[in-house]
């Protein structure tokens, strides 16, 4: 039975208390401080998934609420079910339910499940994904007579997922430049077109299952209250890496002085461009008055030397609430080395060599990790790789050659140098959209099977006999001309050149520069690096089989073999690895050239940001590079080296490389060795 002030009143039972001695002082002070707002500042590798786990436990065991009474919030799937682990093996069998755990549109569906009808919603309603999406958004956008080679579906996707993380339905959508400039203004009016859709067949998107949950808390203020009493404790994890909707959801949930823990880590705040408010955070004491914060600073995972770097670098940001990290077990470890290379692909070159050596000292692979700022960088290292024989895998995205833009790219410089590449001809002949669907490819078939011609046979021959509608064989002419031309430039022009005159006339990039979803930037430069790529090849030909080389390596490898890791930045959170390779730290790189661009400084503070989360992957090493010259956007640059470099902490270096002429670069000092 639970006492009138919520304390158990049986106490907590000495044999509940020993989970406790798994704990330092500090992670004690979290879990124990049950009332009122509590913010947990955990840094790095300091045991937040141990506290907010025994959190539960502690309440659980001490009888300060029912299982049904908590509510614990996550970011992922995988961190959740980490999280019901852990409890379950702390208390076993003793309690037979579970808290409300789950991510925040887990949590979202289950009370949209029990409430839909209040927001026009039946229980059995669908969620969609993003293709769905997508092909719904496509049939509004030709609806209403939008051209949409030029005002593509997944641009109007990114905005209105912008708009649902801001917490904004479409009556409340303002007017400014920002929220108003797809379709020359129409965005608003699809955004009201496309809710209106997803109510007549039932479903939403995953932004709904917030969105819909505020309309329904705001509008029935007794489902509020009912929630409100129910949950007594409220666990966030991540909090700096919610939005503005996920703030005002569980704003809603709360009462002055609730019971509510947010764990989080400013420092570690990298998502401002997925709609994170890093001011969530820093500002919780305003928007929890009364909150009592705990900062996490024993660091179970990396030596001294890395912690010192990275606590040094980070204190340059003013956007935090302050920690300094520092080693469980004092271990000074390695300086982290700083190198430097005449080039980019003498780096790939030289981290190759080092892995192999790290290699045959008896160093894992699986602990080895190459962390980079943009996805383009990674064509070096697999190329490198691929050549020495060294096994590696890419997380959090697809290898270099099997992204869908180098897909595409590729099958048209296939069809460039094979004509009868129906598979080539099929992935390109309608991207960017030129008015051939369905229909005009089955008569393409037929007429290919009929005549044992390939699909571009079959192309040129409809084209002439008069079989196509004439809009879509005017279209289909100019593909068969464009296609001529280019390959009559095959032996005349550079292979390199050929391929970029073919993305650019064929309108394939100006597709992704006129995408304004996130990933579009990040397209257009692996488009970039792939054109740059083909320098190395003597022809086309020469460059197409490398490629296909590449993939059939890809097709027989054993997923569970020992191999190096690959990730962007971004991708690393969460992860750890003996020896971490941070390459490319180079002014426009990292920091990025558009976070520079940006005003008040708060781009480049999420770039240090970045790097901090870099550096505190590593256990045991960090070894940081930077190229005298790189080529980046097809042409030759000689960046300086990163800011973040004159950060660190000069007695917690080992510089690698003749520096001399660096020197004067951001005032950067590297010490002797």
């Amino acid at each position: 039975m639970l006492s009138p002030d919520g304390e158990g009143s049986h106490g907590v039972s000495a044999e509940g208390q020993s989970y406790l001695s798994l704990l330092n002082p500090k992670q004690r002070e979290a879990v124990e401080s049950l009332y009122g707002p509590v913010l947990v500042l955990a840094g790095a590798g300091t045991g937040k998934t141990l506290v907010l786990t025994t959190r539960i436990v502690h309440i659980l065991s001490g009888r300060h609420a029912f299982p049904s009474q908590i509510l614990a919030v996550t970011f992922t799937n995988k961190a959740a079910q980490e999280m019901r682990k852990r409890i379950e093996r702390l208390i076993g069998d003793s309690v037979g339910a579970m808290p409300w755990l789950g991510t925040f549109h887990s949590i979202g569906a289950k009370i949209l499940r029990k409430h839909g009808e209040l927001v026009g919603l039946e229980g059995n309603f669908s969620i969609l994904d993003k293709d769905d999406q997508l092909r719904l958004l496509k049939a509004l956008i030709s609806a209403h007579g939008i051209d949409e080679k030029r005002w593509p579906a997944r641009t109007l996707s990114s905005c209105i997922d912008r708009w649902k993380n801001l917490g904004l339905t479409p009556d409340k959508v303002g007017t400014s430049e920002k929220d108003s400039f797809y379709a020359d203004g129409q965005g608003q009016i699809l955004y009201k077109a496309y809710q209106e859709r997803l109510e007549s067949i039932n479903a939403v998107d995953f932004g709904d299952l917030l969105l819909s949950c505020l309309t329904l808390f705001n509008k029935n203020n007794d489902i509020l209250e009912q929630y409100r009493d129910r949950f007594r404790f409220i666990m966030v994890d991540e909090y700096q890496d919610t939005n503005a909707a996920q703030y005002l959801w569980l704003r809603l949930f709360t009462r002055p002085g609730s019971n509510i823990c947010c764990v989080g880590d400013e420092d570690q705040s990298i998502y401002a461009w997925r709609g994170a408010e890093i001011d969530n955070i820093l500002l919780f004491d305003k928007h929890f008055p009364g909150a009592k914060i705990i900062r996490l600073e024993c660091n179970y995972r990396s030596t001294s030397n890395i912690l010192d770097a990275a606590s040094h670098l980070i204190a340059y940001n003013r956007g935090r609430l302050g920690k300094k990290l520092y080693s469980a077990d004092d271990e000074e470890g390695v300086k982290v080395h700083v190198c430097e290379h005449w080039s980019g692909s003498e780096e790939a070159q030289a981290i190759g060599q080092e892995i192999e050596y790290s290699q045959r000292q008896g160093e894992m692979l699986d602990d080895i990790a190459i962390l980079v700022r943009a996805s383009f960088q990674m064509r070096a290292f697999e190329d490198r790789f691929i050549t020495i024989g060294l096994n590696y895998r890419v997380i959090g995205g697809p290898r270099f050659y099997e992204r869908a833009e180098i897909r595409d790219a590729l099958a048209y410089l296939k069809l460039l140098t094979t004509r009868n590449n129906d598979l080539a001809f099929e992935r390109i002949i309608n991207l960017p959209r030129r008015n051939i669907g369905n229909s005009t490819m089955n008569i393409l078939h037929q007429v290919a099977r009929a005549n044992s011609f390939s699909l571009m046979e079959a192309a040129r021959f409809c084209s002439q006999e008069g079989k196509l509608k004439p809009k879509t064989r005017l279209s289909l002419v100019h593909f068969l001309k464009k296609m001529d031309q280019w390959r009559s430039l095959l032996d005349e022009m550079p292979h390199p050149d050929l391929a970029g005159l073919v993305l650019e006339e064929s309108g394939y990039t100006r597709m992704w520069q006129q995408d304004k979803s996130p990933d579009a930037q990040g397209r257009l430069e692996n488009l970039k690096e792939l054109v740059q790529s083909m320098e190395s090849f003597e022809n086309m030909i020469e460059f197409l089989e490398h490629v296909s080389l590449f993939m059939d390596t890809e097709q027989q490898g054993n997923k569970k073999e020992d191999k190096v890791n690959i990730m962007t930045l971004h991708a690393a959170k969460g992860l750890e690895f003996n020896t971490v390779f941070l390459p490319g730290w180079e002014e426009g790189l990292f920091p990025h050239q558009r976070s520079l661009d940006e005003p008040n400084g708060d781009g480049l503070e999420e770039e240090r940001r970045l790097a901090y989360v870099g550096i505190t992957r590593a256990r045991r090493a960090v070894k940081i590079s930077f190229a005298r010259s790189r080529r980046i956007r097809n042409s030759w640059q000689s960046p300086d080296p990163s800011r973040f470099i004159s950060e660190l902490p000069e007695d917690k270096i080992f510089k690698e490389g003749n520096f001399g002429d660096y020197n004067h670069y951001k005032g950067i000092r590297f010490p002797e060795n």
